[in-house]
């Protein structure tokens, strides 16, 4: 069980290494490169125009908003020419929820994807549009990050200490300890996404909490029952 607890840490610092060296870099040279955009030259060539904004007017012919368990906003817009394509969103409004079957929009397209909906000066960003939220990803490479070193620590303990690895088990330490680390890292990165802060906060604000957090729940191992009582 030791050397399958360290196994997943490696798995899960990889992940970690992923969201930080790939996915977060990434986002960030993606929403960039789409704010520094600007509109397409009329003689754009196609290759050309994947890196500049370039506006189609489409006809709506039909709106899915529908909030629940499973919630889903889309809308699916036709051409003069029968193309079809789906306009997902992350909410329903202010646009999509105006919206009706034959309504013209106008979208705003970027590298291909529909970035924008807009109708009678009410725009609406797509679930394509790029956004400058890398608190989230660095919460989740947070996430990967901890669970790395939980595991670790309870593989380690338990191959070091086969009969008295205690209290590094999944209840109650391990379990209290992930569902702080889960709290932690998204109580903070979707504040720091809705505020706007820098998403180093992330990571210097929770290690702290955690460790903390930890140390506070740490029990330490049960008092040995002296030989012969």
């Amino acid at each position: 069980m030791g050397a399958l607890l360290i196994l997943l840490s490696l798995v899960s610092a990889v992940l970690c290494h992923f969201v930080f060296a790939v996915w977060l870099p990434s986002d960030r040279e993606r929403y960039r490169d789409y704010e520094a955009a600007e509109p397409c030259p009329v003689r754009a060539e196609a290759q050309e125009a994947d890196d500049c904004l370039s506006t189609w007017r489409f006809t709506v012919v039909k709106t899915v908003d529908k909030t629940g368990r499973t919630s889903s906003y889309r809308a699916t817009l036709e051409d003069e020419d029968s193309w079809r394509g789906v306009a997902s969103f992350g909410d329903p409004g202010p646009l999509l929820e105006r919206l009706k079957p034959g309504d013209r929009v106008t979208a705003t397209v970027w590298r291909r994807d529909i970035v924008v909906l807009s109708e009678d000066g009410i725009r609406q960003n797509t679930s394509d549009a790029p956004r400058d939220e890398l608190q989230m990803n660095a919460a989740v490479g947070m996430i990967a990050a901890l669970v790395a070193l939980q595991t670790f620590a309870f593989g380690a303990a338990r191959l070091v200490r086969p009969r008295g690895y205690e209290p590094f088990t999944w209840s109650p330490y391990g379990k209290r300890l992930l569902i702080t680390t889960v709290a932690a890292c998204f109580g903070v990165g979707l504040p720091a996404a809705w505020i706007g802060v820098t998403w180093w906060v992330v990571p210097a604000v929770v290690m702290p909490v955690v460790g903390c957090s930890a140390w506070l729940m740490y029990d330490g191992p049960p008092p040995r029952t002296p030989a012969g009582v």
